[in-house]
């Protein structure tokens, strides 16, 4: 699959809930619905290859700047909260995935980060991308087990990051974080 495709399949999910594509908070949040209403209409070898790009570009987005983001906009942020805050930003299309992990900082333009630091409502992190996969091949297949079995191997053959990538920091360093993070630091810390 063509990371233009892939991408496209994110925006067609994103348009059929409209003004509600951006924020993860709500119990009955559509995106994940729709996203897995869209998958489920591949043919499931397309759906595993939708799965297979969904960790080329969670991969993409392992670099330590980013991490520094999140742990400031979520007041901490561990490993799997990490994962779960990257999913999140693919959910909320190309062109903010794509900012956000050239420049984190950029994540402040976002109305969902502004009311995260109001305490309002609000989040960005998405448990899992797999869900969706998940529930759209077990539409068309009637099982999973061949999903998984699929990824197993693909996802084994492929070259993945074990460490973050970029310049890393003492998130617990205000003064570092109003350097390197300068307008989440004005939302978040001042």
């Amino acid at each position: 699959m063509q990371i233009d495709d892939w991408w496209g399949l994110i925006e067609r999910a994103r348009t059929a809930v409209g003004d509600r594509a951006d924020d993860r908070n709500s119990p009955d949040d559509p995106l994940p619905g729709a996203l897995t209403d869209v998958l489920a209409a591949l043919e499931p070898t397309e759906i595993i290859d939708f799965s297979l790009k969904a960790t080329e570009v969670t991969d993409s987005a392992y670099r330590h700047p980013l991490w520094n983001a999140a742990y400031l906009i979520e007041g901490g942020c561990g490993d799997d909260g990490f994962m779960d805050f990257r999913d999140g930003l693919i959910l909320l299309g190309r062109e903010t995935f794509t900012r956000a992990v050239a420049d984190p900082d950029s994540l402040a333009d976002l109305p969902v980060v502004v009311r995260m630091s109001r305490d309002e409502s609000g989040w960005i992190g998405f448990e899992s991308l797999d869900h969706p996969i998940s529930e759209a091949y077990r539409r068309s297949q009637g099982e999973t087990e061949s999903l998984d079995a699929a990824l197993e191997t693909a996802i084994r053959a492929m070259t993945r990051p074990h460490q973050p990538a970029g310049d890393n920091w003492d998130v617990e360093d205000d003064h570092e974080m109003r350097r390197r993070l300068p307008r989440l630091s004005a939302l978040f810390l001042d």
